[in-house]
Formats: C-alpha cells, structure tokens, sequence
C-alpha cells in the first residue's frame, strides 16, 4: 500500500466503522420477532433500542396526523376582566369573518371594536387605555399563550408514550402534531383538545335550586323564546334514521308527547326521546324534563339535548347570572330501572356557584390508581402546592357539611360532602370509565391546563397496514431504481463502473447511518429523496469518468487521465451540488413535515455523495494506476 494514500484508507476505515456503529440498531431492531420485541418490552430494553434505529414517518409506521388552531375568541373572552352581551356580540362578530381568505383575527377585532362603538378600557384596562395598546398587549398575550400551548402538548403527548413525536408551530396560531405508531386515535384527539380546566364550586343547597327551577319555568311559561325554541329542529348531524318513520307521535291517555314533538323535531327521532306529559310541560316547561335523582336533580339522557337548549335561552342565564350561579351536568351518566321496568340513563344537574373556589393551577401531582372501595373503581390523587394546601385548608374549614363540586372541563366528576377540615392539600377525583380515562385525566393535570381551547382543522389517520404497503412499495422502488443504475455502470464503464457502484451502495448507506445517527424520520418523500440521490451521486461519477476518457484519448497516461479527469470534473460537480444543497436547505426551512424529511435525506445524500464520488473512488482508482505496468484502464 502506497504510504500517501495511507491517512485516506484510515479516514475511509473510520467512517465505514461508524457507519456500521450507527445502522446496527436499526438491523437489530427490522429482525427482532414480535415475541423478541414483547420480551425486550418487558426487561425495558426495547425504548433504548428503538430510540438509536432510524424512525419512521407516519405515512410508513401509521399514525395520526393533526393540525390544532388556538380559539382566539375564546381566549379573549377570558382575559376580559368583566364580560356582557356587548362584548360576546364583537366576538362573534369576529367569529363569523374569520372564515374568509387570510384573516387576521386582531385586525378584525379592531374593525369590530369600532363598528359595535365598544369601550375597549371597560373590559381590558390592565391591558392599555387606547384600543391599538389594548390590542397590542392581547396580541402578545395570544403569542404566550400559542407557546404555553405548545409546550404543555408536548408534555402531554410525552407522558401518553408516543416514540418520537413530532410538535410544532404552523404560522401564528396553529399547530401540527404527528404521533407515530399510535394505536388509539381517539384516547389521542381526546388528550390533545382536552383543555383541563380544574375547578371546585360550592353546590347550592337545594332550597336554593329549587327556587331556581321555579323561576325558570316562570320565565319560560308563555315565553315567545320558548315558542321559537318549538319551532327549531336538532341539527341534521345529530338526527338518526327510523324505519318506523311512518307511526304517529305517542300521546297516551294522559297526554304525554314526545320531547320530540315538543321541540318540533323530526319524527325520525321518535323513538330516541323521552316522553313527559304535556299538562306538566305547559305549566312547568323546564321541571318536566327532569326527574328526583335521590338528593340530586336527574336528566334523562333523551332529555339532555332539550335541556340544553332550555339552560342557553338569554332569559335563563339571566336568571342564573342573577342568582350567581351555573347549571352543569355530570361527566356520566347512571342507569336506573324506570317505574315502567325499563333500564334508563340519567345524568345528574348541579347548581353550583358561579365562580370557582379554587383552581387546578395549585394541582403539583396527579396519580391515576384504582381505588380501595370494592370493584376498586379508578381514581386521580391529586397533591396540591403550599398555596393550594393552604386556600384548601380554608374552603373546606369554612364549609362543613356543604357539597363541593370537582369540575374537569366544564364537567361535574364528583360533589362530595365536606365532612371536616382537610389541611394536607390532597383529595381525589373519582367518576372515570376505565383506567385508561383517569390515566389520561392525570397526565393532562400534571402537564398543566390549556389557556385556550384548541378545534382540530384537519385530521388524518394512516393505518399500520397502509404503513407496511407503503415500507414495501419504497423498498422495492429503491431496489430496482438502485438495480438499474449499478447494471448500466457496470455495462457503459465496466471496471470504473463497478468502482462507480460500490461507491453507490455505501452512499445509501452512509445517509441511513446519518439519519441514524441524528435521530431524523425517515418518511415517504425521503424514500424518493434517497433515490433521487441515487442519480444525483451517479451523475457526479458519469461526468468524472467521461473526463477520464477524454484524456485517455489525448494519450495521456492512465495515472495522468485519472488525475486530469478528476481534476476538470470537481469544479463541475461542486457547482451542481451546492445549487441542490441550497434548495434541500430552503425546503428545510420553509417546509413542515414530509417536505422537510425529504429535504433531509436529500440535503445528507448530496453531501455523502460529494464525498464518495470525489474521495472514495479516487482513491480506489489511485491504487490501481500506482501499480507497476498498467498500461489501460478498464473504463
């Protein structure tokens, strides 16, 4: 061996090592048998293998893909220090302009705050004293809030154990996530719009309630609100198709009819409501939708739709705005035996105070554990901070005997009674389906509430199968495309052309040890990035070789054409390659998701592919032209 190509073999070596170092993972990892992964699993050894193989996009592992929005609206109505029907009118207003082309929410709500004549000071004055520093400072306010909502997704999703999730800012005010591998999209879609707000009302006693209901259905009695109410239809969405659409509404002897009719719902929803009688209806409207329910008021779920409607009437939160106070239902419902024998499901409805006694910001830990009572029933423990320890100490002392409400997202869980003073900070929240649920509920506590609720504007789903097809369509697209090149080489350049091919195939494999070794996602666009550098490297060893053969043709010496071919060609290649490495690097930055894996692969590939062309196969090439008596090069 030729002592000047020495430190070339050596840097050679060391790469081809660390090549080696870097795919084994991901070989390990393609060969294991599911019982070998579920063995690993179970020692804890698999995670640590998994996270040094290369990852696999959505489009090749499955998965969800989603794109969340911040609701601005929402998020404003709640930094108003005081809130009316003036300032939820703008905000509609906005709402409904929001849907056109490019739209600016601040610059709608200036427009809106100046056509409603809105005194902006008299709800934001903390903020500023003009509108434009009022807008402003929300502005900013929106910003932190994006970035808060950003970070508590990733902790969230961190703590549901997705492998290699991907979260990231889409323009201002949204936010793409991809989860790779998952298995249960709707545990998942339900942890990421989950704002996981947690609050402790008092509950009004029932004296109180039912003055409440008594003033309702006094406002309601006669009520032209109530009448327009009859003539609305529940949306089309939410109405079930009945074969037996042809039968009459029921009305029995004693005048009973169906919510139904009384809503003036479709008849196609007869059999999926609940019956009250009319007499009842007429004289008491919102008391007949309901039921006794022990020491509770009870829904029937059939009912809920209607009462619903009944509690957003503006006469009704009035009422409830003057009593300082709010209706909300259960998070489940129960299922008792009717007088009739039949099985029915009733949620229960509490009238609570109006403002929280405390908030799930003192939450320091959360556990989900199945509880000691029999059939153990899942529960969240939850640990409060000092602050909250001591506000907890106090509710609870000052409130002996009364019921306290633990409300997650606008959701009664429980209204326990306060039976002594708690002064260690720690309750727990019962009511949960399965264990899965209060796990979920606790990870989102722990991660911290949203300040804004996010709506899902587009959602997709690639199912493991769909994954597997698209793994082996790409495999065998690179496959054959890679067959093709290293068979043409061989036949147009023989000799050179088998230098030219092995060059190739450890360029492919140089990028997988990259990807590797950088932790990136291999996705379907950086498939075709992988084989588009297949005939970028080609390209660079075609034009070296051409060279070559000019100055073979001049008469050259093997060693001298060698030299002159690469010489003459570097300037060529190096001017191609920088324009490519350019582009990847722009689609890197300006790209999200597929774009930016395929920008990846492409970006590595070239780079690898300079280095393989330029380095590599010249020195293979310096070797044989050093020989004593080669007088032809195979080429």
């Amino acid at each position: 061996m030729n002592k000047k190509l020495t430190p070339r073999y050596v840097i050679i070596s060391l790469v081809l090592l660390w090549a080696v170092y870097s795919l084994w993972p991901t070989v390990q990892l393609q060969t294991l048998s599911e019982a070998e992964v579920e063995t690993m699993r179970e020692e804890g050894n698999y995670g640590a293998l998994e996270s040094k193989a290369i990852k696999q996009g959505l489009d090749l592992k499955g998965g969800m893909y989603i794109v969340l929005e911040v609701d601005l609206p929402a998020l404003i109505s709640n930094l108003a220090l005081n809130r009316d029907e003036k300032l939820n009118r703008v905000l509609e207003d906005v709402t409904e302009k929001m849907d056109q082309p490019e739209a600016d929410f601040f610059v709608l709500l200036t427009q809106a705050v100046t056509d409603h004549k809105l005194r902006l000071p008299r709800y934001y004055h903390e903020y500023g004293s003009s509108i434009d520093e009022i807008i402003t400072n929300l502005k900013a306010q929106a910003d932190d809030a994006i970035n808060r909502v950003l970070e508590i997704l990733r902790n969230r999703v961190d703590q549901f154990g997705v492998s290699e999730p991907t979260i990231q800012k889409q323009g201002a005010h949204r936010i793409i996530v991809e989860l790779a591998g998952i298995q249960d999209p709707e545990r998942a879609r339900a942890l990421l719009q989950s704002t996981a707000l947690l609050e402790f009302f008092l509950v009004k006693d029932a004296e109180v309630t039912n003055d409440l209901l008594t003033r309702i259905d006094k406002v309601l009695k006669g009520s032209e609100s109530l009448e327009d109410l009859v003539e609305e239809t529940e949306p089309a969405d939410s109405i079930t198709v009945n074969e037996e659409t042809d039968k009459e509404t029921p009305v029995s002897d004693d005048k009973t009819i169906s919510v139904s009719e009384l809503f003036g719902e479709t008849e196609a929803d007869i059999t999926d409501s609940a019956v009250v009688d009319q007499r009842l209806f007429e004289d008491r409207p919102f008391s007949a939708l309901l039921r006794n329910f022990g020491t509770d008021i009870g829904i029937p779920e059939k009912n809920v739709y209607a009462v619903k409607k009944i509690i957003n009437m503006p006469e009704v939160q009035e009422r409830l705005n003057a009593g300082n106070g709010q209706l909300l239902q259960s998070n489940d419902s129960e299922q008792i035996t009717n007088i009739d024998g039949q099985q029915e499901n009733i949620f229960r409805l509490y009238y609570l105070e109006k403002d929280p006694e405390l908030t799930g910001g003192v939450i320091e830990e959360a556990n989900e554990r199945l509880g000691s009572q029999v059939g153990g029933q899942p529960v969240v423990l939850l640990d409060m901070n000092n602050d909250g320890t001591k506000q907890w100490s106090r509710i609870t002392g000052a409130n002996i005997g009364r019921r306290i409400a633990i409300v997650l997202d606008k959701k009664v869980h429980m209204a326990p009674s306060i039976r002594e003073k708690i002064s260690q900070g720690g309750t727990q929240i019962e009511g949960f389906a399965d264990i899965n649920e209060a796990k979920d509920i606790a990870i989102v506590l722990r991660a911290g509430a949203l300040p804004a609720p996010v709506n899902i504007l587009e959602e997709r789903i690639v199912g493991p199968s769909l994954g597997a097809d698209s793994v082996k369509k790409g495999t065998w697209s690179v496959l054959v495309g890679l067959a093709l090149v290293l068979l043409f080489m061989l036949f147009y350049y023989k000799i050179a052309g088998l230098i030219a091919d092995f060059a190739l195939i450890w360029n492919i494999l140089l990028v997988l040890a990259v990807l590797a070794s950088l932790q990136a996602t291999l996705t379907l666009p950086g498939i075709a990035a992988l084989i588009l550098t297949v005939g970028m490297s080609i390209d660079a060893n075609v034009i070296i070789f051409e060279r070559i053969r000019e100055e073979l043709q001049k008469g050259k010496s093997p060693k001298a054409a060698i030299d002159g071919g690469y010489d003459r060609a570097l300037t060529t290649i190096i001017d191609a390659n920088i324009t490519t490495v350019i582009a990847a690097l722009v689609l890197y930055q300006f790209g999200t998701g597929p774009i930016r894996g395929f920008a990846t692969v492409l970006f590595w590939g070239i780079v690898i592919s300079m280095f393989t062309a330029i380095f590599v196969t010249r020195t293979i090439f310096n070797t044989f032209s050093q020989r004593k008596g080669i007088q032809k090069l195979s080429i």
